[in-house]
């Protein structure tokens, strides 16, 4: 049976965990999930850990968080003016909003505290930092 290379599209199920059990994502309720390997659609530790799977294998896979969304950075936290944000944009902690980076990119970041004078923003993704553990099924190589 043929064994998962790069360039092949692969089809998986997967569940994401948390070292201490916490389930952050799933596929096992949806479709498969699709991706190139060696295309950079998923995060580096997660095609290292399919490549060489056959259809119907199973394994476990630990990523170290450097090989998954990295690092947590300090920098990547802003505190700003409450006044800068306009006023019709009601903030709580833990809403999602979107700030237009250098190039004009989508920047995504997260309320972590507001105050009436400033507002935290968190560019960090909500992984980073952590080390993430994947039970994963090879459903198919297309």
């Amino acid at each position: 049976m043929a064994q998962a290379k790069q360039g092949d599209t692969v089809q998986i199920h997967y569940t994401g965990k948390l070292p201490d059990g916490t389930v952050f994502d799933s596929s096992v309720e949806r479709e498969p999930l699709s991706f190139a390997l060696g295309a950079g659609q998923v995060i580096p530790g997660f095609e290292t850990a399919v490549m060489g799977m056959t259809p119907g294998d199973t394994k476990t896979a630990t990523i170290d968080s450097n090989q998954a969304y990295g690092p947590r950075r300090d920098e990547m936290v802003l505190v700003v003016e409450r006044e800068k944000i306009p006023a019709d944009i009601p903030l709580g902690v833990g809403q999602q909003l979107q700030l237009q980076g250098p190039q004009g990119q989508a920047l995504p970041v997260v309320v972590t505290e507001v105050s009436d004078a400033e507002v935290t923003l968190d560019a960090n993704h909500p992984l980073a930092g952590e080390d993430l553990i994947f039970d994963i099924e090879l459903v198919a190589i297309q």
